[in-house]
């Protein structure tokens, strides 16, 4: 009898664990599950991106239409000029936060930078043009007579002690550092001694590989730890705040949350329309870096509704609001940005900045329903508590960027990092509420060259990120056309599909797939 007992305990332990084994393999291979399963060819993506953004007054069509139409074309032809070509940054910096164990691999990764000496204007005072401007020379040590030379002058009389303890300096050094970050809402490390330029054109944005643990890190950590949540989401391995969980957040907190998403968003569609279709080299006419195109199923994968638990349609709006968000930081830096010198040391070359900067300003002035940011952080010294935080959070996600592992990864997601804090940085400084109102502001400011004033490497960052928002919502209509040609040739039964058999596919699609997560 005990023998007998012993061997159903046995048995009974041996299909605990085996049950226990199998919870484990199953939420262990659960994200790379998602990962594989494949998208519904339908134009599910699309069909709910239509109507009212939220949190403003603006529709999504609008978007749609005026930037393809009036804002796509002029951003696009800006960022080429060479003020906006060359980016400063430091892409040595070592991740704050965690050991960097991952680096890609991949030759795509990597970028190519360039010399000092061959960015236009260099050696005509591109570096020292943001200095400001040193007092009358009368007041310089040249224009001085020497103390010495009076009769009277006492040297002992006049010491001054300039010693400092090294905690003194230590302090002060602190202090600077305070003082020349307030309003920011990013790192700006182009004055670091690492700080290399980079020809933008000759590093391309698009897919190179990077992916895995290391870029699930960098996301989960911006989402779970430095983005505004009004609760824990009950589904595994999802980090995203559900849109219809939104409304319980305030709108300062929502508005940061979809700026985030938005951006997110917008590198996911950079990768899906520039994706590596093939390394293969064939023939004289093969593109020596590999076929690049657009990568209908990886757009599916990542923003259908039935691999993102409904939520796809609602990044794509959020792409439209964080762009909406970024116009409206141009339209309100506008006057100044109209009066900035854009120097390259080309003189026609920079007359023809200022006029196309001046002409896609002017068009910005046109659009009808711009973000109101007024009606954020009003209400005493609550509200501003919410604005240091806001800031704070946006900081910290400025230096998660430098964790990145992929090189070209980590430049792009800086300078739309960057980009994205700069717009903030106008709309909720303060340093910017009365300027718009009095545009004889702007000479002001540019001939005194004030604090207020932006550094060279934010405007070049605005623009480019600007530039990439509106590239991302030209690309979206690319995708729409190629769903809906799919879409049309399989109902017409080419290539063997018949009527039925895409019925029978978009039923097994909203048949309890799990989703896929969004990395």
């Amino acid at each position: 009898m005990t023998s007998k007992l012993s061997k159903m305990a046995i048995k009974n332990c041996c299909v605990v664990f085996i049950i226990f084994a199998l919870a484990i393999v199953q939420a262990v291979g659960y994200d790379t599950e998602l990962y594989e399963t494949s998208a519904c060819d339908s134009t599910a993506c699309f069909d709910a991106l239509h109507g009212a953004l939220g949190d403003c007054s603006c529709n999504v069509d609008t978007i749609d239409y005026f930037n393809n139409v009036k804002i796509f074309p002029r951003i696009q032809s800006l960022v080429t000029k060479d003020y906006f070509r060359f980016y400063k940054v430091n892409l040595k910096k070592e991740c704050p936060f965690w050991a960097d164990d991952s680096r890609c691999a991949m030759k795509y990764c990597h970028i190519k930078t360039c010399s000092k000496e061959s960015i236009p204007g260099f050696e005509s005072g591109y570096e020292n043009e943001q200095e400001e401007e040193v007092p009358a020379a009368k007041y310089t040590e040249q224009a001085q007579t020497p103390c010495n030379s009076d009769t009277d002058h006492d040297p002992a009389l006049g010491y001054l002690n300039m010693t400092l303890s090294a905690a003194s300096q230590y302090e002060i050094a602190k202090w600077k550092a305070y003082d020349d970050s307030v309003g920011n809402f990013c790192e700006c490390d182009d004055k670091d001694v690492e700080a290399e330029y980079i020809d933008l054109s000759l590093n391309p944005e698009r897919y190179t590989g990077y992916k895995g643990p290391s870029a699930h890190r960098i996301w989960r950590s911006i989402y779970q730890e430095n983005c505004f949540r009004p609760k824990l989401n009950p589904y595994q391995s999802f980090p995203y705040v559900l849109s219809s969980d939104l409304g319980n957040m305030c709108l300062e907190k929502r508005v940061f949350y979809r700026a985030v998403s938005g951006l997110h968003s917008s590198i996911n569609i950079h990768l899906c329309s520039k994706f590596l279709l093939s390394e293969k080299k064939l023939g004289f006419a093969a593109p020596p870096e590999g076929e690049w195109g657009p990568n209908l199923a990886e757009f599916q994968r990542r923003f259908d509704p039935s691999q993102t638990f409904g939520e796809g349609p609602n990044w794509l709006k959020n792409l439209y609001f964080v762009y909406l968000l970024e116009m409206r930081a141009l339209a309100k830096a506008g006057p100044y940005l109209e009066r900035e010198d854009y120097f390259t040391g080309n003189p026609v070359e920079d007359e023809e900045t200022r006029d196309a900067i001046r002409n896609m300003i002017g068009v910005i002035y046109t659009f009808p329903d711009h973000f109101n940011e007024s009606s954020m952080f009003n209400g005493g010294s609550q509200a501003g508590k919410l604005k240091q935080e806001f800031r704070d959070h946006f900081w910290n996600i400025s230096r998660i960027m430098d964790c990145v592992g992929c090189d070209k990864c980590k430049l792009w997601g800086k300078l739309q990092t960057q980009g994205l804090g700069t717009a903030l940085k106008i709309l909720f400084s303060g340093q910017w509420d009365s300027f718009e109102g009095d545009p004889d502001q702007g000479k002001l400011m540019l001939r005194h060259k004030s604090h207020k004033r932006l550094q060279r490497t934010e405007i070049v960052a605005l623009f480019n990120a600007f530039a990439r928002l509106s590239n991302s919502i030209r690309e979206l209509e690319n995708f729409r056309h190629m769903l809906s040609s799919q879409t049309e040739t399989q109902k017409k039964g080419i290539f063997g599909n018949v009527p039925g058999d895409v019925g029978a596919k978009k039923e097994l699609c909203s048949g309890g797939a799990k989703p896929k997560i969004w990395s």
